[in-house]
């Protein structure tokens, strides 16, 4: 029988697949993010050479060269039945908008949420008439960054102190409501220590073990990236 405490990425992303379509900078970036949390990822891009490229840096990726504005190619490639599209190209802009459309709207689409890159306000005027639930514009960090919240929703902030150590800013996870921290033992289940926890506007440093954490509250944790990721998502 499963504890509650016993989790990990990759039990938690088998829920959620992605595509990713564009792999240059930003779109690889996600790419890695994605993959290193476990998660169900396909990478398309109408340039071989740049699908060869992500191929040699990330060899378990499924990748595969894809003309994005076209429906048929894109539901052929298996891109319309994925739940999350991030749509990475930015030019030409025209493609980055058909796109768009075709996995928002087109026949059969089963995506639930399409994520687009925008170069500028009109552009984004244009995704989000489109159908963009979100739209983000384009630098390597925002790449890392939007992979790490869809693999992990509950994340807020966080802060690399190292290679390998972070101090992670997250909501209250779902099966930590109404627990205290001696209950959880945060430090023995998931090696990570607590710094602060309450209201975003009045979280409390160094909490007691008596501490209760509530619904919509904050939890600020410190430990080894890959035991952060073991945590709770929602």
């Amino acid at each position: 029988m499963r504890e509650w405490w016993q989790w990990s990425p990759l039990q938690e992303s088998e829920r959620l697949s992605f595509a990713i379509i564009g792999v240059g900078r930003f779109g690889i970036a996600v790419c890695r993010e994605l993959l290193n949390s476990g998660a169900e990822v396909l990478a398309v891009d109408r340039s071989e050479r740049a699908i060869d490229e992500l191929r040699q840096l990330e060899p378990s990726v499924e990748a595969r060269v894809v003309d994005c504005t076209e429906e048929e190619a894109l539901r052929e490639a298996g891109v319309l039945d994925m739940d999350t599209v991030v749509v990475a190209i930015s030019e030409p802009i025209e493609a980055s908008i058909t796109a768009t459309l075709i996995v928002k709207d087109g026949d059969g689409s089963q995506v639930k949420q399409v994520i687009a890159r925008a170069t500028s306000d009109l552009h984004e005027k244009m995704l989000k008439r489109v159908g963009a639930d979100r739209v983000i514009f384009p630098s390597r960090m925002q790449g890392e960054r939007l992979g790490l919240e869809l693999v992990r929703p509950n994340l807020m902030e966080r802060l690399a102190l190292d290679k390998t150590h972070c101090i992670d800013e997250i909501k209250v996870p779902e099966p930590f409501v109404g627990r205290s921290l001696r209950d959880l033992n945060l430090r023995k289940n998931f090696r990570v220590t607590v710094l602060a926890a309450g209201p975003q506007q009045n979280l409390v440093v160094n909490p007691p073990a008596s501490h209760v954490l509530e619904e919509g509250h904050l939890l600020v944790v410190m430990g080894v990236v890959d035991d952060l990721q073991l945590l709770p998502k929602t």
